[in-house]
């Protein structure tokens, strides 16, 4: 970011990376899923694409877990270019050996040849493979097995490309990250070759098991037969769509999941398509149309309704997402627009699930906006203004110091938090709410609204307008409290 320099001193400033490393990551979860690094791998290629394609190009060549970051998020930041150097056309060797053992590829240790794009993919190779099976190449015996040889679970397709990553002469190996990119979005197709092969070997013994147990188990067959090829298909489409660089293409494999049939009552492929959604920070009408119909479809819902706790999640994310993402600059109609969804939550879910309350908070704040102007007139807003007071402050607690909460729900309840103060101060003391309360919420929006980080225009312009209007708020509960 910056350099700072004088006689006495050298300072480099440099960007902060919230989250932590995926070496970080290792040690407490151990193993991670293929999914994520996958995902991960792709995010690096992504990387090493563009540093490769610099004149000169840039070479890394100390890819490993701890040179990661893992932000909230989901997504990696390579960090520490220590090592990095460029790419000589004219030179024969590296003037350094330089990398980590385990890790660097033999190049890197002198004596053949110098370091090139293909030094970085054999890296991630090895990177990948410490990430997917949890042994650290770094440590005796220092090779690289076929992962399957240490989780038959995984893929065959993911084995053949860790393999061709790390082989041993760079001309065997990915000639690069474009490459390798490529293998990484198929690997499914390495898995289609390996599966028909166990097929095979599968109907080579079936023919021989007898057909007295066909006939006999053809009913009861048929029926598991059609479930494990749904589940087998749900889960592949899943993948696909976790795996996805594009939204769109995300959007497309989530709603094919939510139709694969006997699937429907599964909630990931829901959770993954609202997540999506988000990404861009606006729930459109477009995207909130597809939403609604794919929960209220005749047939999911009473996929989902066989198990009301999945139903009553799906239906309490629904709203988070229309509360806090629609395309709508009115607070209050979103919060309106929300509530059916959160009193759907409560209707299908029991006291022992983790967001009954804050769905109840919810549904109590949407029924305040939607009923208050109707009360003012008919003057019976008497009482009102403490619940509303309640479930704020409730949703305050729970979520707004949560760092795992996106930066949009954070700021949003903490507008809606100080707007409340300011514009029903005088009916909040008419209710029975204290100074000590009122007062106490505004210190909680005061003191933690910087910390809220602001990455994008959307929470940037949320956070400047709520932290302008802060020294008005607090003047108008003190002259309604006449302290």
């Amino acid at each position: 970011i910056d350099v700072i320099e004088d006689e006495d001193s050298f300072l480099i400033v440099m960007d902060y990376i919230e989250g932590i490393s995926l070496k970080k990551q290792l040690e407490e979860y151990g193993a991670q899923p293929q999914q994520d690094v996958i995902k991960w791998a792709k995010q690096l290629c992504e990387v090493f694409a563009y540093l490769h394609s610099r004149t000169p190009p840039i070479i890394y060549r100390d890819m490993k877990p701890g040179n990661i970051m893992l932000k909230p998020n989901g997504d990696v930041v390579l960090i520490d270019f220590g090592t990095a150097r460029e790419f000589k056309e004219s030179s024969v060797d590296d003037t350094k050996c330089l990398g980590t053992i385990g890790y660097a590829a033999p190049e890197q240790f002198g004596g053949m040849g110098q370091t090139d794009g293909r030094t970085d993919i054999y890296c991630l190779g090895t990177t990948m493979y410490h990430l997917v099976t949890g042994h650290n190449p770094s440590a005796p015996p220092y090779e690289i097995l076929p992962i399957r040889q240490i989780n038959e679970a995984l893929s065959g397709g993911l084995e053949q490309i860790i393999l061709k990553c790390t082989q041993q002469n760079p001309d065997n190996r990915y000639q690069s990250a474009a490459e390798l990119m490529y293998a990484l979005e198929n690997f499914q197709t390495f898995d289609g070759a390996e599966k028909r092969k166990q097929k095979r070997r599968l109907g080579t013994f079936l023919a021989c098991a007898g057909m007295s147990l066909v006939c006999l188990g053809a009913a009861i067959g048929f029926g598991t037969q059609a479930t494990s090829k749904a589940t087998d298909s749900y889960e592949n489409v899943l993948f696909e769509a976790e795996s996805a660089i594009e939204d769109s293409q995300r959007i497309e494999k989530y709603l094919e999941c939510i139709d694969i049939p006997q699937m429907a009552g599964r909630k990931e492929a829901y959770m993954g398509l609202f997540e999506t959604y988000k990404r861009d920070m606006v729930f459109t009408r477009e995207e909130l149309e597809t939403a609604v119909n794919v929960v209220s479809d005749p047939e999911h819902s009473q996929a989902l309704l066989a198990n009301p706790e999945t139903y009553g999640e799906i239906c309490f994310e629904l709203g988070k997402l229309y509360w806090y993402y629609y395309d709508d600059a009115d607070q209050t109609n979103r919060a309106k627009s929300a509530m059916p969804w959160f009193e759907k939550a409560i209707k299908n879910s029991s006291e022992q699930a983790s967001f009954i309350g804050t769905a109840r908070a919810y549904a109590s704040i949407g029924h305040f906006y939607t009923s208050i102007a109707s009360s003012i007139n008919e003057a019976s807003d008497q009482g009102m203004y403490k619940e509303l007071f309640h479930s704020i402050s409730q949703i305050v607690d729970s979520i707004a110091n949560d760092a795992a909460e996106p930066d949009i729900v954070r700021l949003e309840i903490f507008e809606m938090s100080r707007n409340m103060l300011e514009q029903y101060a005088t009916r909040l003391k008419r209710d029975g709410i204290s100074s000590a309360e009122a007062m106490g919420l505004f210190e909680k929006i005061r003191d933690r609204l910087p910390s809220v980080p602001a990455e994008t225009d959307k929470c940037r312009v949320l956070k400047d307008a709520t932290l302008s209007r802060l020294e008005k708020t607090k003047e108008t509960v003190s002259l309604a409290y006449g302290t």
